[in-house]
């Protein structure tokens, strides 16, 4: 297969090197000192203490790379709309187009059937410019679970997890959706297709939502939240409310809040990705994760003061943050698996 992935940071450089591994026709777009280093030394895997270095052709602009048969989109939510007229250079007549962000994607409402099918979500998709852009026709969406980190440019480290779904927009089983999760296996993940892609990706939300804005705005781990009465109690709050949100809009939860939080928990001293975004002085990816989730609080009715609240204050962390040019961080704790 002639495959891209399009942002091949952590997660998208996880999965590029694991399909060049298998033999497939990997290309990967970066820009600056990444693409600088994938250029130099390849694309270098850390995984369970071994470098392995993927055989991938790196390139900068998408027109270098003609039509591929799986686009993998592995940038961030909010680096999409900036980017997405790049994807047009990449789709051929049989191209799909497989989503890899966290939080609410942009798609959510297309294929969705019922009352708010097709309706967009301006914090995700500001003046509807991917939806215009982009055929949903070949999108499939996933949730990807792996922990993984841009180590330095060039150098991906994976550090947990191996589990990924992948689903049809519209929940049908279809070849091409069956397909994927097959490579994807092949590739090491323990990939599943899901017939409800939409409350899977909720159960995940669920955290993030909640302990991603949390930790940014008090340089904590998931412990630390979670053994402190009042923030496990704020995030609870958080929860609850999006629970309203989700299952007026026809999602179901499989678990109870409780265990969502002792299973965040268990991670134990983990710094959220969030977090290391703040302190590395990068945009996060805030309206994705809780943004959207107040947007869709709005749509459905619901009154959300506790998201609210913690997405001004993390909107206010972003905008200073955005104004200095540097993060507004303590220092950095060290760094614990």
């Amino acid at each position: 297969m002639r495959i891209c992935v399009f942002g091949a940071g952590a997660i998208g450089g996880l999965v590029a090197a694991r399909l060049a591994a298998l033999g497939e026709d990997v290309t990967v777009v970066a820009r600056g000192a990444h693409l600088e280093a994938l250029r130099a030394r390849g694309l270098r895997l850390v995984e369970e203490g071994r470098e392995t270095v993927a055989t991938v052709r790196a390139i900068g602009r998408t027109a270098e790379a003609g039509p591929q048969d799986l686009v993998v989109l592995g940038m961030k939510a909010h680096q999409l709309p900036p980017v997405v007229g790049e994807v047009g250079a990449l789709v051929g007549r049989d191209t799909v187009i497989l989503t890899a962000q966290n939080g609410i994607p942009w798609w959510y409402f297309e294929r969705h059937g019922g009352p708010y099918a097709g309706r967009r979500l301006e914090s995700v998709d500001p003046g509807g410019i991917v939806a215009r852009t982009l055929d949903v026709g070949r999108v499939i969406g996933s949730v990807v679970y792996p922990a993984a980190e841009l180590a330095e440019p060039g150098v991906v480290r994976h550090v947990e997890g191996d589990r990924l779904s992948v689903g049809e927009l519209d929940g049908t089983d279809t070849e091409r959706v069956r397909a994927l999760a097959a490579l994807l296996r092949r590739a090491g993940f323990r990939a599943r297709v899901a017939s409800d892609l939409r409350s899977e990706l909720w159960v995940k939300l669920w955290g993030n939502l909640s302990f991603n804005p949390v930790s940014a705005l008090t340089h904590a781990t998931l412990a630390e939240i979670c053994g402190a009465p009042p923030t496990r109690e704020l995030a609870t709050a958080m929860m609850r409310e999006a629970q309203a949100v989700a299952e007026r809009l026809g999602i179901r939860f499989g678990i109870s809040i409780e265990k969502r939080i002792a299973g965040a928990e268990g991670v134990g001293a983990h710094r959220t990705s969030m977090l290391q975004d703040v302190e590395a002085g990068r945009p996060t990816e805030l309206d994705a994760l809780l943004g959207a989730v107040v947007e869709l609080g709005r749509i459905a009715g619901i009154s959300t003061p506790h998201l609210d609240a913690v997405y001004a204050l993390a909107s206010l962390l972003e905008r200073t943050m955005r104004a200095s040019g540097a993060a507004v961080a303590l220092v950095p704790a060290p760094r614990r698996r």
